[in-house]
């Protein structure tokens, strides 16, 4: 039997979400704060493409290669409007990233619960 990697993947992205999450708050919590500019997380398309799979070694003599632990690079955020104090944050962008990481949280969650349910019934059967 395979390896399920569906949660690996919904591990990743839980983790991918919280950064993103403490991105969107630090801006916020910066939104009066002169010159700041506003941050946002790498999109997780690209966190699952410069992440690679580890090779597994069945033998002693096959070469070692290793993997490349996930990170998230934290950028400015793209395209920022500038107000009077040379602060990028906008509130009401903020919010509505904040209500996308709420929801693609839940539903994630949903996913995850709705894949180990099925498992445990085909296990119990």
């Amino acid at each position: 039997m395979e390896p399920v990697n569906l949660f690996d993947l919904a591990t990743r992205q839980a983790k991918w979400l919280s950064a993103r999450q403490a991105a969107v708050a630090g801006n916020i919590a910066n939104i009066h704060t002169p010159e700041y500019k506003a941050m946002d997380v790498e999109p997780f398309e690209n966190v699952l493409n410069n992440t690679r799979v580890a090779l597994q070694s069945t033998n002693a003599s096959h070469q070692a290669y290793g993997t490349t632990p996930a990170s998230f690079d934290m950028n400015e955020a793209d395209d920022p409007k500038l107000l009077p104090s040379e602060n990028s944050v906008v509130l009401e962008e903020e919010l509505v990233k904040s209500g996308e990481i709420k929801r693609t949280f839940e539903l994630n969650t949903a996913i995850v619960k709705a894949f180990h349910r099925m498992m445990m019934m085909t296990t119990r059967s």
